[in-house]
């Protein structure tokens, strides 16, 4: 079920009624078959694997715990964590990796002139699987790191791993808050006017970003990615441009209509986006960027392997290995694997040249103060993260690396003339669509402008506002997306960018 879809614009107002109406005692239980039937409403069949994650990392929180308090050996604490990491990431590995990895033996055995069966297994990828796996992990680790007591109550923790708002994409929530929420959810006042109001303007928002924001300049995008021989460096530098935006959007528009759901329940999620195309270095992007995965590998592998507590070496090693990591946890395609590989590559490059950076500018007394100086260090790790997204859009690593080429070799300096401005919208995007896009971006800017330097979201800062600013604001919002929203034939196939990991 999307949340830009009819039946979640029914699904979502049904459960708010039932749950603000039944005994605080049954809402635990009433969520958590709310929670199964938003699953299921995909494809029944793989609630199973929800359930088998949940099982198995819920019996082996108590295992370990249990153990513990007989004083056992550590080794057996041990085999039991490793037991369920490993019965999870089978799961992981079977249904997201199985085709990627027997497409790649099958290349290096024909290569050997060894005949293989070319076929590949036909299975769905379960949607949301990575999200709640690392979820329903990171709890059972950190029971065996004694930082949480195992959860005794099976519907608690079962509601946990499944809390339908942030189920299928995130945020990915650690057990010390949302589990914390959920032991203590019979003393939710519900009839908060003020937390349900910011709930309801934060996924007002949220669906701006998705339905008139990211929808919108995925027209533009697709058709150039899909076609692009037929176009020259301007034109797919600006496609390159929008899907950085695009990606932003359809991301941080689930996250916020996630959060603001569960701020209406009564649950605080924790925040996934933190105006991250405002960095001025990359790794102070991804500290601003899908926080809750990037804190999750930095817990629970980039601290593992040494962190930066350890030689030159093996750190540019640990900060690789977390990033080629990451994106072959956004999918199993070597496209992802290049891009997280860049990323990782461009933090080794940073510190190592950290020192000589700070030495030329003392040498050159450059005011790194001043708002140029911040500017280009804006502009230049935009540029960078937007080079390493065309890796990620890109349908093969060939077709990237052609994009590229593209960009520098078909220059057209004339495309921005008067007479000659149509070339940079290809076929099937009108004038229309392309300025309700530069439209949406522009107030997309000045809302992470506000967040980057004031540190306060769009609801905070237009809470300081008089009223009828407030509300003309929030009433704009609103039409612009019943009036410029994507909506047609095909509104139900508009998903989520991040559904497919």
């Amino acid at each position: 079920m999307l949340f830009n879809s009819v039946r979640f614009l029914a699904f979502f107002p049904t459960i708010l009624i039932i749950y603000f109406l039944i005994p605080s005692r049954s809402r635990k239980i009433f969520l958590l078959a709310a929670s199964y039937f938003f699953y299921m409403c995909w494809n029944p069949r793989y609630a199973v694997l929800i359930a088998a994650s949940t099982i198995t990392t819920f019996l082996a929180g108590i295992g370990i715990e249990k153990i513990r308090s007989k004083k056992a050996q550590k080794q057996k604490e041990k085999l039991l964590l490793g037991i369920g990491i490993f019965f999870n990431l089978v799961i992981l590995v079977f249904f997201k990796y199985i085709n990627f990895v027997w497409s790649n033996i099958c290349i290096v055995l024909n290569a050997m002139h060894i005949y293989t069966d070319n076929r590949y297994f036909d299975i769905i990828l379960p949607v949301g699987i990575s999200f709640y796996t690392f979820q329903a992990l990171s709890y059972v680790i950190d029971v065996y790191r004694e930082k949480v007591k195992a959860e005794k109550n099976f519907v608690q923790y079962a509601l946990f791993v499944s809390f339908f708002p942030q189920l299928v994409a995130g945020p990915i929530e650690r057990s010390s808050n949302l589990l914390k929420q959920i032991n203590n959810v019979s003393h939710i006042r519900l009839l908060d006017y003020n937390r349900i109001t910011d709930g309801l303007k934060t996924m007002l928002y949220g669906y701006f970003l998705k339905m008139v924001a990211a929808d919108r300049i995925a027209g533009y995008v697709n058709v150039v990615f899909g076609d692009y021989r037929s176009y020259n460096s301007a034109v797919l530098i600006i496609a390159c441009i929008f899907f950085a935006i695009q990606i932003y959007c359809d991301f941080n528009s689930y996250s916020l209509i996630a959060i603001g759901s569960a701020k209406v329940l009564g649950f605080e999620l924790m925040e996934n986006f933190d105006a991250p195309y405002f960095s001025r270095s990359v790794s102070e992007f991804w500290r601003r960027w899908h926080i809750s995965l990037n804190t999750w590998f930095r817990d629970y592998l980039y601290i593992p392997l040494g962190g930066s507590r350890c030689s030159k070496i093996r750190h540019a090693f640990n900060i690789l290995a977390v990033f080629l990591t990451s994106g072959l946890w956004h999918g199993a395609n070597w496209t992802y694997f290049m891009w997280g590989g860049a990323n990782g590559v461009y933090q080794i490059i940073e510190r190592l040249s950290r020192p000589a950076i700070d030495f030329v500018n003392r040498k050159l007394h450059t005011k790194v103060d001043s708002f140029s100086y911040k500017l280009a260090q804006t502009l230049i790790t935009f540029v960078l993260v937007d080079f390493s997204w065309i890796f990620f859009r890109a349908n093969t690593v060939g077709d990237a690396f052609r994009i590229i080429k593209r960009i520098f070799t078909r220059w057209d300096p004339w495309i921005f003339s008067g007479e000659n401005i149509q070339n940079i919208l290809p076929a099937g995007i009108s004038f229309l669509e392309f300025n309700i896009a530069l439209i949406s971006i522009i107030f997309i800017a000045i809302v992470d402008a506000l967040k980057y330097t004031k540190g306060k979201d769009l609801n905070m800062v237009l809470s300081e506002q008089c009223i009828w600013f407030r509300w003309g604001i929030y009433i704009m919002i609103f039409v612009s997306i019943v009036v410029y929203g994507v909506y047609g034939a095909n509104f139900e196939s508009i998903d989520f960018i991040y559904f497919q990991f």
